[in-house]
């Protein structure tokens, strides 16, 4: 495999002290190794379908409209994408017992294939990314993170 770096957002001469963009700068990296897998992947899936396959994994019988709640997208979008997804053979579809306009939504055989090679690919990827880490290491990455993140929630609106 090339060894591709994305220059987008990389700065040599930022401070030390900017965790933030720092933080940012290594999903940004991350994303864009995880996209290229999926371009040059024989699935040739969008990164939004990708996180649409993984949330009807998580919730089989899920609607179109709990994945717009779920990710805040417009519901043209998500519109867009579950047709797509359809069409590939990716998720299946049935009437929703209760709401006849509603579907309820699941991966198909395929659709579960995919997204376990997805899955498998996934954690290749964070492998790579936390090499030389040990347990404790994560352990305390982990916390750090979690103490910006609650520093972060506990921000008033």
């Amino acid at each position: 495999m090339r060894n591709i770096v994305d220059q987008v957002n990389q700065n040599p001469d930022r401070p030390v002290d900017d965790v933030l963009e720092t933080m940012h700068a290594i999903m940004h990296l991350y994303r864009s190794v995880q996209q290229r897998s999926l371009r040059d992947g024989p699935n040739d899936l969008a990164h939004m379908e990708v996180k649409a396959l993984g949330f009807f994994a998580r919730h089989p019988g899920a609607t179109q409209s709990d994945l717009v709640a779920h990710s805040g997208r417009d519901k043209a979008q998500v519109a867009r994408q579950i047709r797509a997804l359809r069409e590939r053979g990716l998720l299946d579809a049935e009437a929703d017992e209760q709401d006849r306009r509603s579907s309820r939504l699941r991966l198909s055989a395929e659709g579960k294939a995919v997204h376990a090679a997805l899955h498998s690919n996934d954690g290749r990827l964070k492998e790579q990314a936390l090499q030389g880490f040990t347990d404790e290491d994560k352990g305390a990455l982990l916390a750090l993170l979690g103490r910006v993140r609650a520093n972060l929630q506990s921000m008033p609106e």
